[in-house]
């Protein structure tokens, strides 16, 4: 499993990395190993306001289908067209070219865990 340093993770397997105030958001490695092949996923339009620990879209895999909780608050700027497109990029890069969302940040959910902490809470499963 990879959990890149420099970026915060949520209880809920999202990610968001920094770029001033403006937030990068997409699942972990751990989460989309878990979901399996990523078949569909539905995100938020830019100019939608996500909200920190609510769901703002959902990810569908051959597996399951889970919803992805917001780990900050505000408006969205942009949604990844190239992974609502091609959903395997999800899985192929989760930290890269697999990203979601990014966002105008508010604020920030309770409990986002550095890399070392989230690896550990994935490894007591």
């Amino acid at each position: 499993m990879n959990y890149p340093q420099g970026l915060q993770y949520a209880n809920s397997d999202e990610w968001v990395g920094w770029d001033g105030e403006t937030a990068t958001v997409g699942i972990s490695d751990f989460a989309q190993h878990e979901l399996g092949d990523v078949v569909y996923v539905e995100l938020p339009e830019a100019g939608a306001n996500v909200t920190a620990g609510v769901a703002f879209g959902v990810v569908e895999s051959v597996k399951a289908v889970s919803e992805l909780v917001s780990p900050v608050s505000g408006t969205v700027l942009e949604s990844n067209a190239a992974a609502s497109d091609d959903p395997s990029v999800i899985n192929a890069s989760p930290y890269g070219d697999g990203w979601l969302i990014k966002v105008q940040v508010s604020s920030l959910a309770d409990g986002l865990m550095d890399a070392g902490e989230y690896e550990k809470t994935r490894h007591a499963h």
